[in-house]
């Protein structure tokens, strides 16, 4: 907005507020708050822990998102008295002071404006996300756990609660691979766009010759199933195996074998848990991590036969999407975005919200 009057810029920016506004109904959401207080304040919620957990994670970010709305349209109002009053006085430093605020809700603004344009069936959902180590030996499990370190980071900084169920660790260094959740409401409409295959370009530690190598990971994202989801699933298509749980630390999960792992055999998918020290609550993760993928590839067959009525072609986003190049320049670029980060480091801890918002907007213009 750089040459615009401030005036022009805070008119824009309260029109597209009222539109986002609009598109939240913010008198919906004050309803489902004093709906959803009423159920929390209820003592026999906590009979059932996982609707409880699921009643206090939606009243929690609605309060969040309805104080996000209501926070900007506040700081719209000061800055605009801020401006009348650097007039008033003509004072530079209080116009310099407006300037630097009125930039600061432009990018706020924008982000919240993303979030409207989550509107698939399934955006709101939580998100289960899974990493794959692909090819690069090594390395590539190595970066396998990087990818997992920066998801984790990245919900963190968002106060995103997250669960892992299950972690395959290699024999040299690194991760096989992983499962874990983002117990968070539209955190799959969110995460979506980082299904696909990251790669990484660096001097290998691994590599006693300093050699630069190249290596890949995959990353899986589905929405969590809930109650009202409806997948059949024929115990007889089904191999459970049960194993020794494994990995750094917390030696009492070691002890018995209560790691589950689940085979649904007509589909090929494998999930396990061993996350929980009873094989039964393990179990029951492990299939719902198994529904929700199953889910999901019902959701994917209906859009690839919708796609080939309308005669499109099947979409190739889910592939290779990133590249993060630590040798011998820096840069992270979303191939499909263009995307471009010269901080890798600071990617790597979890600084993604610039690429997640841009695949936002660019998904959306694919489905239009």
């Amino acid at each position: 907005m750089a040459g615009i009057e401030p005036e022009e810029q805070l008119k824009e920016l309260g029109s597209t507020l009222a539109g986002i506004e609009q598109v939240l109904d913010l008198d919906a959401m004050r309803r489902d708050i004093v709906e959803l207080r009423e159920q929390s304040a209820d003592p026999d919620l906590w009979n059932d822990q996982e609707r409880a957990q699921s009643v206090t994670r939606r009243l929690s970010y609605l309060e969040s998102e309805l104080g996000r709305v209501e926070g900007l349209r506040q700081r719209l109002d000061d800055v605009d008295t801020l401006y009348e009053l650097a007039k008033e006085m003509d004072d530079a430093d209080t116009r310099t002071e407006a300037d630097d605020e009125l930039a600061g809700l432009h990018k706020a603004v924008q982000q919240l404006e993303v979030r409207t344009l989550m509107s698939g069936e399934y955006d709101s959902r939580e998100a289960l996300v899974t990493i794959n180590a692909q090819a690069g030996g090594v390395d590539a499990a190595d970066w396998a756990e990087q990818l997992q370190r920066m998801y984790l980071r990245w919900a963190e900084r968002h106060n995103y609660p997250t669960e892992v169920y299950d972690t395959s660790y290699a024999e040299e260094a690194g991760i096989k691979s992983t499962t874990f959740t983002v117990k968070a409401p539209y955190a799959y409409g969110t995460l979506r766009g980082e299904h696909g295959t990251h790669r990484l370009v660096r001097i290998s530690p691994f590599d006693n010759q300093g050699r630069r190598q190249t290596s890949f990971a995959g990353l899986d994202v589905v929405p969590v199933v809930e109650r009202s989801d409806h997948v059949d699933i024929d115990e007889n298509d089904l191999r459970v195996d049960v194993y020794r749980s494994s990995g750094p630390g917390g030696q009492g999960v070691n002890t018995t074998d209560s790691a589950v792992r689940i085979t649904h055999l007509p589909s090929g998918i494998v999930v396990s848990c061993q996350n929980e020290r009873s094989q039964i609550q393990n179990k029951a993760t492990a299939m719902n991590v198994l529904q929700a993928k199953l889910l999901e590839r019902k959701r994917q067959e209906e859009a690839e036969k919708m796609s080939a009525l309308r005669g499109e072609g099947t979409s190739s986003w889910g592939t290779q999407i990133r590249n993060y190049v630590l040798h011998p320049y820096q840069i992270v670029k979303d191939l499909r975005t263009g995307v471009e980060v010269g901080n890798p480091t600071s990617v790597l801890d979890g600084d993604i919200d610039e690429f997640i918002e841009a695949e936002i907007r660019w998904m959306r213009k694919q489905e239009q």
